[in-house]
């Protein structure tokens, strides 16, 4: 496993919409692990594919107090609600924004051995599963802000706490 540098907007691929993948093989296990590993390096609690400059639909997710998990071409089939939410990236170091995320998701995708899932999610495994699977869309959460001044510089110490 290693940890793998994490691409800093506005880096093209952050804007690339990420291709499926059509074959679950040893490659996508091994950048899964290597995800995972810079996902909790970060430390953050979700990571794209493309967040590390590889332009395919792989996201995962590590909620505190949950088990890490993966998913292969995800997609938000249903979303239920809307919030105002605390957001921020790894790949916008140093800013946080306000912005509206569903109260609730219904998503798709495939685990690591391929099986199709779906997972209804509120909270901030909500608000992960969005952000994560914005990103394999090429959209930033910048991108969502209703306002430019819903988007904050926030000082170092407090940037680990707010990034997605």
């Amino acid at each position: 496993m290693a940890v793998l540098p994490i691409r800093i907007a506005p880096d093209p691929v952050l804007r690339q919409k990420a291709k499926r993948v059509r074959n679950i093989d040893g490659s996508i296990h091994k950048l899964i692990k290597d995800m995972l590993e810079t996902m909790h390096d970060a430390p953050g609690v979700g990571l794209a594919a493309p967040q590390v400059g590889v332009p395919l639909r792989v996201i995962v997710i590590g909620i505190p107090e949950q088990e890490d998990f993966a998913l292969i071409n995800p997609e938000v089939v249903k979303t239920k609600g809307e919030r105002v939410v605390s957001e921020g990236c790894l790949s916008i170091p140093g800013y946080v924004g306000q912005l509206k995320r569903a109260e609730s998701v219904t998503v798709k995708g495939r685990d690591p051995s391929g099986k199709e899932v779906r997972i209804k999610a509120e909270e901030l495994l909500a608000q992960a599963l969005e952000h994560e699977i914005d990103h394999v869309n090429g959209i930033l959460y910048t991108d969502r802000l209703e306002r430019e001044e819903d988007l904050k510089k926030i000082e170092p110490k407090d940037v680990k706490e707010a990034e997605l």
